[in-house]
């Protein structure tokens, strides 16, 4: 039990780590958290005019998620724990990137740490997902939209993939846990008033 906190918690530290902060620090830019959407994570920073930047900020939120699955898989293996831990870390560190306690417990909305644990899971299942994102992406060109399609998907994918009881639930804990955090994309897309790449929707 206590092996099974202690991989939790560090799960939990390594989501804590928001690269949209750490690197707008690192490269001079305003904190994400102050301007635009308020929102940490890539798409506020590429509203700096620095794509290298949001680049990397959403490849380190992904990366982040995926080393915490990874790394609770190779605990599993080396020590013979329940075979869930995996998943229950992949949510633990999309809870630090949502809650992290080293920025003040103000994160993103962690679409890209989900995919990021998502791929380290079940390299089809990140890919299905990043597919049904790219999909509705051609066609509605609205990038909030295609995350919660994306998402809403991801635990049928995990079933039909998997076919594992937990690690679906800990999928669909992440979809609620996103769609949470786009509530207010959620109320602008029903109201008309998303934007979306090129023009507003």
């Amino acid at each position: 039990m206590i092996a099974l906190l202690l991989i939790v918690l560090t799960a939990y530290l390594i989501g804590s780590l928001s690269f949209a902060v750490i690197l707008s620090r690192v490269f001079g830019l305003p904190d994400p958290r102050s301007y635009g959407s308020g929102n940490p994570g890539a798409t506020n920073v590429l509203r700096s005019g620095r794509k290298a930047v949001a680049a990397l900020t959403l490849l380190g939120d992904a990366v982040k998620g995926a080393i915490a699955v990874l790394l609770a898989r190779w605990v599993t293996v080396q020590y013979g724990l329940p075979d869930y831990l995996p998943a229950l870390a992949g949510l633990a560190a999309f809870i630090g990137h949502l809650w992290p306690v080293f920025f003040g417990f103000k994160g993103g909305k962690g679409v890209a740490t989900a995919l990021g644990v998502l791929l380290a899971l079940n390299p089809w299942l990140g890919l299905a997902c990043a597919a049904t994102w790219l999909a509705t992406f051609a066609v509605t060109r609205v990038s909030s939209l295609s995350a919660l399609v994306a998402t809403g998907v991801s635990p049928v994918y995990a079933w039909l993939l998997e076919g594992k009881l937990v690690d679906t639930v800990a999928i669909a804990g992440l979809a609620v846990l996103i769609f949470w955090r786009h509530k207010a994309n959620i109320a602008r897309l029903l109201s008309g008033e998303e934007s979306a790449f090129g023009r507003r929707s």
